[in-house]
C-alpha cells in the first residue's frame, strides 16, 4: 500500500512552475542577503569588530571644511591631538588636554593664529 501511495505521488518534475518557483526563492533570499550585508556596511557594523582589537590610533572626530581639507581629532597612545587635513599635508594644529572641548580649543587656536594674506576664493 505505501508502494503504491509513493508511486501516485506527483514527481517535482511534473509540478508546472515548481522550478521557476524555487528559483524566485532562491533568488529572493540571496538579494535580501546582500541588502542586509550592504545597510551593515553602511552603518559600520562591520567596523566595531576591528576596532575591538584597540590600535594605537583611534579617530574621535572629523569636521570636514570644504575642498577636500578637514580638521580631526584624534587620540595616539593616550595624546589627544587637532589635525589639519589638506590633499597634500597633514598639520598638529593643537594638542588637546584631556578636559578640553573641541570647540573652546579651535577658538584658542584660531585667536591665536596669525591673520591669512591669501586672498579669499571664490
Amino acid at each position: 500500500m505505501i508502494v503504491s501511495l509513493l508511486q501516485a505521488a506527483p514527481d517535482a518534475a511534473t509540478l508546472p512552475g515548481l522550478d521557476l518557483l524555487r528559483s524566485f526563492a532562491a533568488l529572493v533570499i540571496v538579494f535580501g542577503l546582500l541588502g542586509v550585508l550592504a545597510w551593515l556596511a553602511r552603518r559600520g557594523t562591520f567596523g566595531r569588530f576591528a576596532a575591538s582589537a584597540k590600535g594605537p590610533i583611534a579617530v574621535e572626530a572629523s569636521l570636514p571644511l570644504g575642498d577636500r581639507r578637514s580638521l580631526m581629532v584624534v587620540t595616539v597612545e593616550g595624546r589627544r591631538l587637532l589635525l589639519g587635513l589638506t590633499p597634500m599635508q597633514v598639520s598638529l594644529v593643537a594638542e588637546l588636554r584631556a578636559g578640553d572641548a573641541f570647540t573652546r580649543t579651535l577658538d584658542r587656536t584660531l585667536a591665536d593664529a596669525p591673520p591669512s594674506t591669501e586672498p579669499p576664493r571664490s
